[in-house]
């Protein structure tokens, strides 16, 4: 669902939300940093299912919090794909391990939520049916362009004070032109990006010194692009022409030396820059964008000093690699706020440590073993040359 705001009036919007509850039964819940002074987020990106969802996803989510035990879990968009007459009972059955374990969560929406014939405003209140006090997700702004678009303040140790900051955002789906045809995936818009400025200031006057964060949405800033891959002066295949707006032509080969992790897709952000990571960039507050959308991608590059981060899919339904399958996980430290730490744990990092969820997965050691081998290989050879890691397994 598409709707819109102009900027004038987006002040006293943010000033009637203020007083308005965000959720429709209650408060979201305060969180806040550990006794041990460490706040982790487990990101799950494009679970992509229908109802029943494929058994094998919910087992490695259920293993994952058991073992790492997150604070908080961000479901990273396209959450479930199934029709829409089993729309709720798939929702229901996604967030029923975060409800049975009391684990918080909240969610962004992908491009392919909607496209089964519910609404993503519809959808939005499903997951809070679903998830009870322990869903976080809200509209913070109503009238902003997309759905859900939210933040979530993470408060001290003793609960007194906030010391970092959660952004959701709606990358929303595709951009057309004014005769509605489409040009490709949209982005995050210029009156999304007008309430994150207004917020953080009145978070940091709050606080009274900068409140760093991390941003989730489901897809990539097109400024992936100026980060990761060389340009040249005239585009060099049709697609490359569209990103921000002609003003870079990046070559078809990222520069390896610019990124960690895996490339096995192309990135595909909006084609359209309405200035996203450059406001950030000028705040100073956020650390990262966290996003999933390209399955098989796990690569971590930088932008302007702002971590530009994919975390690999966990679909059983959708396409993927079982060389990344996985979910990635945040730490952030309240002693120093302005970093963050996270790691990418796959399906067989997983199952190579833990004999009962090999057994529970069917996966032999050995065969969690050879896919962990491979990765480290196609590291490797990724580094030697300025082709990214397209090793078809």
């Amino acid at each position: 669902m598409k709707k819109t705001i102009i900027s004038i009036t987006l002040a006293c919007l943010m000033l009637i939300g203020s007083v308005i509850p965000a959720f429709a039964a209650e408060a979201p819940a305060k969180l806040q940093f550990g006794s041990d002074g460490e706040f982790s987020i487990l990101h799950i990106c494009d679970c992509q299912d229908g109802y029943p969802a494929h058994k094998e996803m919910f087992t490695y989510i259920n293993y994952m919090l058991d073992v790492y035990k997150p604070d908080l879990v961000v479901l990273g968009g396209d959450n479930t794909v199934g029709p829409k007459e089993t729309k709720l009972e798939a929702i229901k059955e996604l967030v029923a391990p975060y409800v049975e374990h009391e684990t918080y969560f909240t969610l962004v929406f992908g491009n392919h939520d909607h496209e089964q014939g519910v609404e993503k405003d519809e959808l939005l209140k499903m997951y809070q049916e679903a998830g009870g006090k322990y869903c976080l997700a809200y509209d913070a702004v109503p009238e902003l362009t997309g759905t859900a678009t939210h933040n979530l303040p993470v408060y001290s140790s003793d609960g007194e004070k906030v010391k970092f900051n959660l952004w959701m955002f709606d990358s929303n789906t595709y951009a057309e032109d004014e005769n509605g045809n489409r040009l490709g995936y949209d982005s995050v818009r210029t009156d999304q990006i007008e309430w994150y400025s207004e917020t953080y200031a009145d978070l940091k006057e709050e606080a009274g010194e900068t409140v760093y964060s991390i941003a989730f949405q489901h897809m990539i800033p097109p400024d992936v692009y100026e980060a990761m891959f060389p340009s040249v002066k005239y585009a060099l295949d049709p697609i490359t022409e569209t990103y921000n707006g002609g003003k870079h032509y990046p070559v078809i080969f990222p520069n390896t030396s610019a990124f960690t992790g895996h490339i096995y897709e192309p990135p595909s952000p909006g084609v359209v820059n309405y200035g996203q990571v450059d406001k950030m960039a000028e705040n100073g507050d956020v650390l990262g964008v966290l996003v999933g959308h390209d399955h098989v991608n796990t690569y971590e590059t930088e932008y302007k000093n702002i971590k530009l981060i994919n975390s690999p899919g966990i679909s059983y339904n959708a396409y993927g690699k079982e060389i990344v399958r996985g979910s990635r996980l945040i730490t952030i430290k309240e002693d120093s706020p302005n970093t963050f730490e996270s790691e990418v744990i796959t399906v067989n990092e997983l199952a190579y440590e833990y004999e009962d969820f090999r057994e529970e997965m069917g996966i032999s050691k050995f065969k969690a073993g050879f896919w962990i081998f491979m990765d480290k290989v196609a590291l490797f050879f990724a580094k030697l040359s300025s082709y990214p890691a397209r090793i078809v397994f």
